[in-house]
This record gives C-alpha cells, structure tokens and sequence, in this order.
C-alpha cells in the first residue's frame, strides 16, 4: 500500500511538475520556465546501468507479481528503489536473498548502532573509489542520526572506528594477510576496543560493501538523477527533447548502443558459443573415464594460481572518473597486488582445512545469531542458480562452468579445493572473460564498458548479471574465510 500510495504521489508531482514547466513538444510554453527561474534536472545516463541497454532492464510498468512484491520490499526497507535493484531483479530468487541479508544487516537488531553499521558501508564501498555506494550511505547515516562531522573524514570518526581502517585495507586488497594480530589489536583497544560480537558484524558488513562495489562497476550501475553524478544542468542536445520526457522517465535519445568489442561478426560470436559448449563436453568425458591424481591436482592449482597473477587489463581511457571518496580511508596508495609476487610466498588455504560450511557459518551465526543463516543462503542461491540456458541454447548443464568461476576467483585469493581439477579453469574461461573476472574482483574502480562488452558477446545481458552474482558471492566468501579464520585463531 505505502509503494502504490509513493507511486501515485509522484506520478501526480510529474503531471504537477509538467503542467508548471510545459514544453514545445506539448503545447506548452518555455517562457514559463524561464520567468520561474526553475533549473531542471535532465539524467546523464539512460537507465539503470551504462553497460545494459535500459529497454532490457525490467520496467516497473511490466512487472509480474513476484516482481511487486519484491520492488514493494525494496521501497520498504528503504524508502527507494535504487538502481542496483532494477539491475538484480534479472534474477528475483536471488534478489529476494539479497535483500533480506542486507536489511537485517542494516536494520534489525545487531551489536552495532545503526549509525555505525552505514559508517562502515561508507568506509568499505570507499576502499574501491565506489562513489554511488558511499553517496547512498552516506544519505542513509544522516537519516539514521549519524553526526555530519564524521563525514568530513575518518580522522573525525570516534577512535574505535579509526582502528577498523588496517581490517577493511587489508581485507579488501590483500585479505590473505589477515592475521590473528589484526583481531588482537581490534578487541583490546582499551576503551576503544570491538567485542567479538561488534567485529563479527562489521566483517560481514565490509565484505558485504567491497562485493557489491564489484557488482556496482561490473554492472556499470548509473547513479540515479537526484545523486551526484546522475543528472546535469545543461539543455539537451536533440532537438526534438520534450521537457515532458523529463518527469515521465522517457530520455527522449535514441538508446541505440555502441559496441565497443571491436568489429567481431556474429558468426564468430557464435562458433565462440559452440567451442564453449563442445569443451564442457569433452571435460566431462574425460571425468568419466579418468580422475587425476592428488599431485596433479595440486600441480595444477599451483600453475592456474601463478597464471592469474599475469591477468591483468591494460590502463584504459573509458573509465569513468571517480568522485573523491578517498577521506573517508586512510592510507590511500594500498591496493590489490597479487597474492604471490616478488618471490613472497604466502601458504596455499586448503578449504578442507577450513571452509564456510563447517566452521566460518557456525562462528558468524554464534556472534550474531540468524546472520550465517542468510549469508549462507545467498551463497547457495548464487552458486546454483540456473535456467538450464547458454546463449541461444536451452537445457543446458552449467554446473561446471559456474563452479569453474567460482574456483577461479577463489584461486585468486589462494583458495584451494582438493577435490577440483584446475587445468578445467583454462578449458572454460577464455582470457577476455579471465580479465574482467579479475578486475571486477580486485580493481573493480578499473571496469569498462570494452572489458564488459568483450566477453560472452553471444550471452544475455541477463546471463553477464549472473555471471556478476557469482564473482560477488565468490568474492565475499573469500574473505569471510580469511577474516573468520584469522578471529577463530584468536579465540583458540
């Protein structure tokens, strides 16, 4: 009722708005505006996300009625239905779980004030430059009764939340150097020290913030009119642009996307399609006839794990500038470097040593009771999810191909799973789809709309959103493991 009621006032604000304003297009006249001295906001983007065309984003308008009801949640839970919504909801099961997480974690009971919780979203989503995050939050934590001053930097937030800036450097560039040492120093502070409780919440809401600062750049997610960055002053320059398109969401230019892949023909695009499908078949095969040794195993860990450190994009003028968050951290030159350059050797972490399902789930749901439940949850919806569709075909098994990116990325963070063959990764993964694998985990800030564009061209937009949900939950839960290892160490 309160999202109908929401809707209806501001539809009744646009007729209001374009009443008041009019246009040549409508009959109405300028010289109205003009005399109001009104300045009228116009978008920058088309939609929701810079990389997906806005005709293949789901509307409001034509939504179905799992689709209301979860647009009816979002508005709800927080007074807006923001762009990353609009672009999750290409997969509603998922969307569903992703935002029941982050109410609780944001609103229902917790060990960390509600001010606090939005501080360190903004502390987490600046680590990555993501300015639609912090802009989002930073609204949310005045909302909530946040002191201003706090934003003028971190220098001006209590001491306690200082002392939580090493922990969200380290877990969101380098978290495989998280040691028992970093939590040490966090609960006995003296008077500015975390209970295991308080810092339980808090690594959950940092590497809840660094993953969706990934799927805000891997996505390309606009900022919506009324934020920085998401409208402009300036007169359009198409001529025939009615004012009127202004209020009722249509930007009047013609949508029409550049492909910025380069010259590829849709035949390549799609022989791309059947190498694909006939790789994932002969590794079957061989699965059924052969299983490789424990050594080989390892073996080929090692060398898929060495080659990711040589997956890197070149720098690219596409980037889209960044507003500067950087007072809300310190340390500003800290950033992703590979897990085992210039000869540093940091030990293989054996998921059969510790993993998620047996002792980081436990520990999280302990601390802070109902949360691994969700977590683990979302984790399982990302990791299965499926339409049984690659491309044009249908009833397709894509098992395989969703666990190789999942152990792709978590072979990044040196991850291993004894039971997986790595040499499937470089069957599966082409270097294209490697390169914008790692950037949207490690450098997400670095994403173009060229790195997006160049991967998967015969696949949906739909299906590169899916691809997004695994590499975020992929990434959360990596560093969830090294952060509740280092904390479970600690406590023994």
């Amino acid at each position: 009722m309160r999202l109908a009621t929401a809707a209806n006032e501001a539809y009744a604000a646009s007729l209001a708005v374009s009443e008041v304003l009019g246009c040549n297009q409508c009959g109405g006249g300028r010289g109205r505006v003009e005399e109001l001295g009104i300045r009228v906001p116009r978008p920058l983007g088309h939609g929701p996300s810079r990389f997906i065309p806005e005709k293949e984003i789901l509307q409001v308008g034509s939504e179905d009625a799992q689709m209301h009801t979860l647009f009816a949640d979002s508005f709800a839970a927080l007074g807006r239905l923001d762009n990353i919504t609009l672009v999750m909801v290409f997969h509603p099961q998922y969307l569903e779980s992703f935002l029941k997480t982050q109410h609780y974690l944001l609103q229902m009971d917790g060990p960390l004030p509600l001010h606090y919780r939005h501080y360190i979203g903004i502390m987490a989503a600046a680590r990555h430059r993501c300015s639609y995050l912090v802009n989002l939050h930073v609204n949310d934590f005045l909302h909530v009764g946040g002191d201003p001053k706090w934003l003028n930097g971190l220098e001006n937030a209590p001491q306690k939340l200082q002392n939580l800036g090493e922990l969200n450097k380290v877990l969101a560039h380098r978290p495989w150097l998280i040691t028992k040492e970093h939590i040490e120093g966090l609960l006995k502070a003296e008077e500015h020290s975390w209970s295991l409780a308080e810092l339980v919440h808090a690594v959950v809401l940092l590497t809840h913030y660094h993953s969706l600062a990934s799927f805000t750049f891997g996505c390309g997610i606009s900022p919506e009119i009324h934020c920085d960055g998401g409208h402009t002053f300036r007169p359009p320059s198409v001529s025939n642009y009615c004012i009127c398109d202004i209020t009722n969401g249509n930007h009047g230019v013609d949508e029409m996307q550049v492909n910025s892949a380069g010259n590829i023909s849709t035949s390549d695009s799609f022989f791309e399609v059947e190498a694909l499908m006939e790789k994932m078949k002969q590794l079957q095969e061989c699965r059924d006839e052969e299983e490789a040794s424990q050594e080989e195993m390892a073996s080929r860990f090692e060398i898929e794990k060495r080659e990711s450190m040589f997956v890197f994009s070149s720098d690219d003028d596409e980037v889209t500038p960044a507003r500067d968050v950087s007072r809300h951290f310190e340390d500003t030159s800290y950033g992703y470097k590979d897990f085992s350059r210039h000869g540093m050797h940091v030990p293989t972490f054996r998921v059969q040593d510790y993993c998620w399902e047996d002792h980081g789930y436990s520990l999280v749901n302990r601390l802070y009771p109902d949360v691994g439940q969700l977590i683990d949850e979302k984790f399982h919806i990302a990791y299965n999810l499926t339409y049984n569709t690659m491309a044009m075909h249908k009833d397709v098994d894509t098992s395989m191909l969703r666990r190789a990116i999942w152990n792709y990325i978590h072979c990044m963070f040196g991850i291993r799973y004894d039971d997986y063959d790595y040499g499937e990764i470089n069957q599966l993964l082409d270097r294209s789809f490697k390169v914008y694998i790692k950037t949207v985990v490690c450098t997400p800030e670095k994403v173009t709309k060229r790195m997006y564009d160049s991967f998967w061209r015969q696949f949906k937009h739909s299906e590169k959103v899916h691809v997004n949900l695994l590499l975020i939950e992929a990434r959360m839960q990596a560093e969830l493991l090294y952060a509740l290892r280092a904390i479970t160490r600690y406590m023994t």
